[in-house]
């Protein structure tokens, strides 16, 4: 590898630095300074200045940058399309994405020639971020993305991709697909993961230094959290299974998003009422189950969404007012509080937006299960996958008219199965004794299934309590199985 000493290669630099210029923040004059200050020889490294349409001091941009930058003029608007695109385009050994309001200190590059001699395991790495903050806000926002940063960077074992200060080995970033502008900001997430499924490790290079300018406006904060939102969700109603889509963590919101199915959430309230033990024995439990059910059997997500909205309202008008009058621990408090909320309302909005356009593909218990309501995000046990169910809980399941045969299969977490207490309805009506068989690991129904391939199954059971958990829990169900024309298993 060249030292900085070394000659040049016009046509080959080592090092593309690509700036895209949105999001600027009035700050892109400064970065440009801090990259023509760099110690390294100036031949070692192009400049590549991307600029989205709307650029406003562009005329300003050939006088600045002289003959000591490219200028790629592009139609994207979104900074990681602009990345993508300068990448694209880029003629070095290794590529240094960054953003325009962000400045290098001059040995920035200098560490980095000797970052990729001394560690060649490395095919990429971040490097240190510094806040620059001018109000409250901005220190609020700074606080709580550096904590972020500092996790993914120190802690977390692949999350290593920080789009401020990022450089790879250009080979690497095109083997593992690159950034892909529809995803906005999670597209760097995408990345790290596909470089960590790859085995190529990103490393973090604390001794070279950027300074990052945070904005502090709720403004900029909301279009921000719903750009990695919108990419985050796009992603996941792709449904794709390629290196790295495994490592990616599944929110809440898109795990349980089948509990907002009107037909289902009905289902298990009607299997609920039906249930004269539950009335009898428990009768404040079976009142929270009602309570549960009632508000998405009437509204879908509706009430959700509305209710997640007037939380995120709510918090950001606290946070207005505390940033002309509070104290600093306060403001960062409430801020961490808002973005958390506003997340939440943003995913819930953009799933209903996308079920709405197109259904959406779910890591469901089963191939034939279509759809489920009442079910915990999956965890693990004892190194087998597994999800809780609800007290009450329906699924919808694909079947062949005539005669089949539905194995659910459980986890003895919560003792022998024979002793749960299940109550069994298909579309609307009880199961009989006589049809269910119960196994070790779980049950079979013998089930006259209707010709119009599918049917709704529910059932009920006593919650069952575990110490230090608050969840309404029910049926530790690893999967479902639909077989047509098969017989159960003897009992």
């Amino acid at each position: 590898m060249p030292s900085p000493q070394a000659e040049p290669d016009a046509e080959h630099p080592l090092f593309s630095v690509i700036i895209p210029l949105e999001y600027h923040r009035g700050q892109w004059e400064q970065s440009w300074q801090g990259w023509m200050s760099q110690t390294i020889a100036r031949s070692l490294y192009e400049i590549i200045l991307v600029v989205p349409p709307d650029f406003s001091p562009r005329e300003n941009l050939s006088a600045l940058a002289g003959g000591e930058a490219r200028l790629e003029f592009a139609d994207s608007a979104h900074d990681i399309g602009l990345c993508a695109i300068g990448a694209a385009r880029a003629r070095g050994k290794y590529l240094f994405f960054t953003e325009s309001h962000c400045w290098p200190e001059p040995e920035v590059l200098a560490l980095c020639v000797r970052a990729f001699e001394d560690r060649p395991e490395w095919s990429g790495f971040s490097c240190k971020s510094i806040p620059v903050c001018h109000n409250r806000l901005s220190e609020a926002e700074a606080a709580m993305y550096q904590a972020d940063i500092d996790f993914g960077m120190k802690v977390h074992p692949w999350r290593k991709v920080l789009d401020q200060c990022f450089v790879t080995r250009r080979d690497v970033y095109e083997e593992c697909g690159g950034l892909r502008e529809e995803l906005g900001h999670f597209a760097e997430w995408v990345l790290a993961a596909a470089y960590h499924a790859r085995g190529r490790v990103i490393g973090y290079l604390q001794e070279a230094r950027f300074h990052h300018y945070y904005i502090g406006r709720l403004s900029d904060l909301k279009t921000f959290t719903l750009d990695f939102v919108e990419g985050e969700i796009r992603y996941l109603s792709e449904g794709r299974r390629e290196p790295g889509s495994e490592l990616l963590e599944i929110p809440v919101e898109w795990s349980r998003q089948d509990n907002f199915d009107p037909a289902l959430a009905r289902s298990a309230l009607r299997a609920l009422v039906l249930d004269g033990r539950a009335w009898l024995n428990w009768p404040q439990e079976t009142w929270r189950g009602v309570r549960r059910w009632v508000g998405p059997a009437l509204f879908g997500d509706l009430l959700a969404r509305g209710a997640a909205r007037l939380v995120a309202a709510y918090a950001r008008c606290v946070l207005t007012v505390l940033a002309r009058a509070g104290s600093p621990e306060t403001i960062a408090r409430w801020m961490k509080l808002y973005i958390a909320a506003l997340i939440d309302f943003q995913r819930l909005d953009c799933i209903h937006r996308v079920r709405n356009a197109r259904g959406v593909p779910l890591q469901r218990l089963g191939d034939q299960v279509l759809a489920q309501a009442g079910f915990n995000a999956a965890e693990i046990w004892q190194g087998r996958a597994f999800r809780w169910s609800e007290p009450e809980a329906a699924i919808r399941i694909s079947v062949r008219p005539g005669r089949n045969v539905v194995r659910v299969q459980c986890l003895n977490v919560r003792g022998p199965v024979d002793r749960i207490g299940l109550r069994f309805y298909l579309d609307g009506a009880r199961v009989a004794d006589r049809s269910i068989a119960i196994h070790e690991d779980g049950f079979e129904l013998c089930l006259e299934l209707p010709s119009s391939g599918a049917a709704t199954l529910a059932w009920t059971c006593p919650s069952f309590a575990a110490v230090g958990d608050p969840r309404r829990l029910g049926l530790p169900v690893v999967g479902i199985e639909v077989a047509s024309d098969a017989q159960p298993r003897d009992a």
